[in-house]
Parts: structure tokens; sequence; C-alpha cells
């Protein structure tokens, strides 16, 4: 029996707590302690109900630790890049939520301590493990839809965040889209040779108001000439918006939303079925335990990191083209990431 993996938790909000109780029932991994600054009764009463004795403030205690192996890294984004370099100096494994940081010189510098530390750092971006997309991804390895033409990608949230959220989210591309660039990365199997963005504040004012959009079409012109297509929303009144279609010059494939029940009822006079899932946290529920599954058989089994560091850095580099492309109007090109992590972009006159 392969011996389970001791692991501390650095961040113990919403995600840092799905995480704890997805490796709490899964014996490739030992959870040992946690850690979170924002400290209180409701925290410590969780902990006791999940049988966790070792809750930290500081996430420092769970460095220092000889025996924990690996951290997972759920703090703000914006502390990402600081946990990194500091759990990979500690010669701890790292499984880090998305994006890495909110600065590309921050996210090139962690990127490099962890590399010369020789320690596996994973990037959430959990979308990969949906058995849907899963899938779609192998159908195209396959060569059975061809080389893809057009990939189209729909990505909309039930209901939007609150404004303090959104003020430090790092803004839709940088928190919600990211998560689709990375997925089309991620079906084409190439790099993104330009990003051109249209946005728009339709849903609440208050998006604008924090400098951010609430609605978008992203379009990604691939190095191989294949071309991907994204609309964003921050509010469906009808649920969790996800469906993904690749077409090729042998046929296409698409992947539909999760829904409750398969049920359709017809009748006279309609024809009925359940709304999409209603967040994330029931749409992915599966996938966020197999991504840490794949992170356990990188780290004891030496298997490819189903999504690196690196990867994680591409598609950091894409939102902030199209967070460029939307301010100015114009198309960005953007190449692949160099050795030290530099990107070379330059708006397109249309």
């Amino acid at each position: 029996m392969i011996k389970p993996i001791v692991v501390g938790i650095i961040g113990a909000g919403r995600i840092g707590r799905l995480h704890a109780d997805n490796l709490r029932v899964m014996p490739c991994f030992k959870l040992k302690s946690i850690a979170e600054a924002m400290m209180s009764e409701e925290l410590l009463t969780w902990a006791e109900s999940r049988g966790l004795a070792s809750v930290f403030a500081e996430g420092e205690d769970i460095l220092n630790d000889p025996e924990i192996e690996a951290v997972f890294i759920c703090t703000p984004t914006d502390s990402h890049a600081s946990w990194i370099g500091r759990a990979a100096r500690a010669g701890k494994h790292i499984f880090c939520e998305k994006p890495v940081s909110l600065s590309s010189e921050e996210t090139s510098s962690a990127l490099q301590i962890a590399e010369e530390a020789g320690v596996l750092l994973q990037i959430g971006f959990n979308r990969r493990m949906d058995p849907s997309f899963r899938k779609l991804q192998q159908l195209v390895r396959s060569g059975e839809l061809g080389s893809p033409h057009i990939v189209k990608i729909t990505s909309r949230d039930p209901q939007p965040p609150g404004e303090a959220y959104v003020r430090s989210s790092g803004g839709m591309f940088m928190d919600m889209t990211i998560h689709d660039f990375d997925m089309a990365r991620y079906l084409v199997g190439a790099e993104v040779a330009e990003v051109y963005t249209r946005g728009a504040n339709l849903v609440d004012p208050m998006f604008g108001r924090c400098g951010d959009v609430d609605t978008a079409v992203i379009t990604l012109t691939f190095a191989s000439g294949a071309i991907c297509v994204i609309d964003n929303s921050r509010k469906a009144v009808y649920g969790y918006d996800q469906r993904v279609e690749v077409f090729g010059p042998l046929g296409s494939a698409a992947a539909d939303n999760c829904r409750p029940t398969t049920v359709e009822v017809s009748t006279a006079t309609s024809v009925t079925r359940d709304q999409p899932e209603h967040f994330f946290l029931e749409r992915y529920n599966q996938a966020f335990i197999d991504e840490i599954a794949a992170f356990a058989r990188s780290v004891r089994l030496q298997e490819p990191l189903i999504c690196s560091g690196r990867d994680g850095q591409q598609a950091q580099l894409i939102a902030e083209a199209a967070r460029e492309s939307h301010l100015t109007g114009l198309p960005v090109k953007l190449t692949a990431v160099t050795g030290t992590g530099a990107r070379v972009s330059e708006m397109r006159t249309m």
C-alpha cells in the first residue's frame, strides 16, 4: 500500500474547506493541519467537527512541520506567489488554487523558485478533470475530430459575486474567464497567438464602479490557426451554464450542462427538464476530487502534473491580454512563455 501524503492547508475559506473535506476521505492523503489568518470560533468549531486538532493562525507553522510533505494554498490570490515561494523553499510539494498571482513578474518568480527547489507545483484548474471535458480532450488527442477548427465555450455564473470580492479578485478575466482560457489550451493543444475582447456592463453597474465588466465575448486565435470563442456572463437566471463544443474537419463533439436528473417531461403544452446545476461546487464536485487524486499520483508515482505552474502562467498571460484588449479595443498578440516567463504582446490596428 502506498504511504499517504501528509498535507497541510493554508487558507480555510470556502475552497480550503472543500479541499479539507475531500482530503479527509481519500486514503492517499493524511490531512494533518490547517492555517487561517482570520481565526474565529466558527472555524474552530468546523475544524473540531472534522477531527482536526491542529489549527494555526500562521501558515509558517505548517511549513515548519517536517512531517508535512505537501501544502494546499487556498489563500486570497494576492498572497499565492508569496506562499508558493515559501513552501518551495521549505521543500514542500504544492497545490495552489488559481490564478498563480495577479502579476506576471510575481508568477515568474514563484515558478522559478519552485523549479529550483525541485518541488511539484500543480495549479487548481479543476475543470481539466471534469469527465465530460476530459472526454472532449481525448477525442481531440485521438484525432477522431481532426485538428480543431473552432472551439466554443460558454461559461455563465448564476449570480454575481459581492463588491468586496470583485475588488480583490483581479477582475472577470483573471478570476472567472481564466478557467476558460485554460480549457481552451487544454482542448486545442496549442498556444494562443492573439486575443480580442469585447466587454460590457449589462448585469450590475457595481462592476463598472470596480473597473470591471460583467459580460464579455473573447476570441482566441491559436498558433495552429484554430479559433476559440468564449462568452461569459456574471448572471444567468436559469443556473450555472457550462457548455463546450469542439468542431474539426472530421466532426464535432459537445459537452452540455449537468443537471440534477436527465428526466424530460413532455406534455401537450410544454417540454421541460431540470435547470443546470446551481453552481461550481455542485457542477464540478467530482472534478475537485479527481484533481487532487491526480496530484497524489504525481507526488508518489511521478506521473506528469495535470496542470503545471507553467500552464497556470499561460492562462494568466491570456487573461492579462484579454483585459488589455478590452481597455484598448484592439487585438493583442501573445507569444508563449519564454524561459524567464516573459511574454511579447503588441496591439494590432483593426
